[in-house]
């Protein structure tokens, strides 16, 4: 929880409310996006310099955390 605490924020005003990492307007869905094709750790931060392996275990971290909190309804 610290680290989403540290590296994520949610502001209205960047990307519509999207959670992202702190002071960049690059989302945890850009980085689970990046993950998901087969980017590596160091071919994200190559690409995006100011994000570090903290930043992406962080967003790991927080899209983990929402999909257990994440409940189905049955109709």
């Amino acid at each position: 929880m610290d680290m989403i605490n540290k590296y994520i924020s949610i502001d209205p005003e960047i990307r519509f409310g999207k959670p992202c990492i702190k002071q960049t307007r690059i989302s945890v869905e850009d980085i689970l996006s990046w993950l998901a094709s087969g980017m590596t750790y160091d071919e994200i931060s190559d690409d995006y310099p100011q994000i570090t392996k903290d930043h992406i275990l962080a967003a790991l971290s927080f899209a983990s955390q929402r999909e257990s909190s994440l409940r189905l309804l049955t109709i």
